[in-house]
């Protein structure tokens, strides 16, 4: 079962679209929403949430159009920044939204606020970055949804939170079996725990894979400049050259240089790799 489903969804904004979106997310996973900055991924979580209207296409949450009231209800949404007002304390914000959900678990939002070690009568105007992603993050999880989404929430923590968050999600997944959907251009987070991979580019998708199948699919390739024929060069998703050598993304399978063993090196490709090599060739 998928929890989302774009199809066909577009949107027209002053000097930016968005066109024809076609992805899912599939239940029970984590799925990592990769893209250089400017790419579209907030314009595309922004329509998932209802923030954003679209101009054509549909969206279905839990296989309900996405503006369902009961399926908004199954959602957790985790900012870089507060969607809140400065003057609030964490005490005020919760007498705020607590009765906006069905769900709300008083013993969970007792856990995490001493989990997160956040100020209860601070006010939020005066909390760190970090802070913020951990207040965020206590109110998507205090009404314990089925879909966490999170844009952008590492982004300006210190490497121990990072850590710790990284951690608390794949425990989520595991434990409470909740779908989690992760927009970061920190590809080395999602290295280390997505499932599934969503990679966007100027508004469009330009794949959606299985961390398993990236893993199998993609290798880089080094080797010295002399290496580099017609032939070779046509082989590879992307290319960077220097005098010396070579570094290229191979998408396939990669005994395909076994003769050449001596003169190239193979390593797989990280997300990063990935990501930079499909810019550069799109560019």
């Amino acid at each position: 079962m998928n929890v989302v489903e774009f199809h066909n969804v577009s949107k027209k904004r002053k000097d930016f679209n968005i066109g024809k979106l076609n992805f899912m997310i599939p239940q029970g996973f984590i799925t990592g929403f990769i893209g250089p900055n400017g790419s579209g991924k907030t314009t595309t979580i922004q329509m998932m949430m209802d923030l954003l209207k679209i101009d054509e296409g549909e969206i279905y949450l839990f296989g309900h159009p996405h503006k369902d009231y009961h399926s908004k209800q199954k959602v957790g949404f985790v900012y870089d920044d507060l969607y809140m007002y400065d003057d609030f304390t964490i005490k005020k914000m919760r007498a705020f939204i607590a009765p906006l959900y069905q769900n709300w678990n008083e013993e969970l939002f007792e856990k995490y606020l001493q989990k997160f070690n956040l100020p209860y009568k601070k006010k939020l105007k005066q909390f760190s970055k970090g802070m913020k992603v951990k207040c965020s993050l206590l109110f998507a999880l205090t009404h314990q949804p089925e879909f966490i989404v999170m844009d952008e929430p590492t982004a300006g923590l210190d490497p121990i939170f990072r850590r710790e968050l990284l951690e608390l999600l794949q425990e989520l997944m595991v434990n409470e079996r909740q779908t989690i959907f992760l927009s970061t251009h920190i590809t080395t987070d999602l290295d280390k725990i997505a499932d599934h991979i969503i990679f966007i580019h100027e508004g469009e998708i330009l794949f959606q894979k299985t961390m398993e199948d990236i893993r199998e699919q993609y290798f880089i390739i080094k080797g010295k400049a002399d290496f580099i024929d017609a032939d070779i060069r046509s082989l590879f998703v992307g290319l960077q050259e220097t005098e010396i050598g070579f570094t290229a993304l191979f998408e396939g399978d990669p005994s395909l240089f076994a003769e050449f063993r001596d003169d190239v090196v193979i390593e797989k490709a990280t997300l990063e790799d990935i990501m930079y090599f499909f810019v550069k060739k799109e560019e």
